[in-house]
């Protein structure tokens, strides 16, 4: 019986120490919606988004038109950004989805990760993206 007991913790510890995907914003997101809290837009429909958060704390990708990159840190429930930089072409159609997005990853924000689903508030709480994992 001890030796059970002992297995089981130190699978429970394993897993709490493990960083699993399921608490770790790190992988490939599509754009599901951006906006303000109270009145969120969803994303245009048939066009390709991609925002990935590497493991090293690199932050890349295309919601429409233009490429972004930057550094990002996470504590706890908050992001901290390093200035995004972005190509500046005008795409009439995605512009709102654009600088809703990079609006976001402007300083610091907070993030709420549900399953498949991570929403990431601006620190203002004036800009929300929902993000849904690829």
């Amino acid at each position: 019986m001890k030796k059970i007991l002992i297995g089981l913790l130190a699978v429970l510890v394993l897993s709490a120490c493990s960083g699993g995907s399921a608490s770790s914003i790190v992988g490939q997101w599509e754009l599901v919606s951006h906006g303000s809290a109270s009145s969120q837009t969803p994303a245009v429909e048939g066009v390709d988004t991609s925002i990935e958060f590497s493991a090293d704390g690199k932050l890349h990708g295309n919601v429409g038109c233009n490429v972004f990159n930057g550094d990002y840190k996470v504590d706890g429930d908050t992001l901290t950004f390093s200035p995004v930089a972005s190509t500046l072409m005008f795409c009439e159609d995605v512009a709102a989805q654009e600088s809703s997005t990079l609006a976001v990853f402007s300083e610091s924000a907070t993030f709420v990760l549900d399953g498949d689903t991570l929403t990431i508030t601006s620190a203002d709480g004036a800009s929300v993206i929902v993000l849904a994992k690829k």
